[in-house]
């Protein structure tokens, strides 16, 4: 009886190591970084810290983009309201006369001598 209960344990011995092995090497190849779930999670990983890295620029480039929006609104508006003023303030001028142009242009008198001359390169 004790022989066989000892070749049943040593079989069951056995079955746990063979057990061990076969899963220890499902475990190596579910691990493999180039083929297996590890190499996915391992470049999943990288793309989410690429994405995360965008996103942190893309909002702080929105935050820049709102301040310097909102500025741009302030001066168009103060523009505006001094644009407002001086429209309203041009109701209170008076219409001016239309201006009146010179009757001709005074001529310069013309002799029979022209104004400019040419001189030789050499005389002086």
């Amino acid at each position: 009886m004790d022989l066989i209960a000892d070749i049943l344990l040593a079989a069951g011995a056995l079955g746990a190591g063979f057990y061990c092995f076969v899963l220890g090497r499902r475990l190596n190849r579910f691990n493999n970084l180039e083929k297996g779930v590890g190499g996915a999670v391992a470049v999943l990983s990288a793309q989410v810290d690429d994405l995360t890295k965008t996103l942190a620029a893309a909002q702080e480039t929105a935050a820049k983009s709102t301040e310097t929006l909102t500025e741009l609104t302030a001066r168009a508006e103060q523009t505006s309201r001094r644009i407002e003023l001086q429209m309203a303030s041009f109701h209170d001028i008076p219409e001016a006369a239309p201006v009146k142009e010179p009757a001709q242009k005074a001529e310069l008198p013309t002799s029979g001598q022209p104004m400019f001359t040419r001189r030789a390169a050499g005389a002086r």
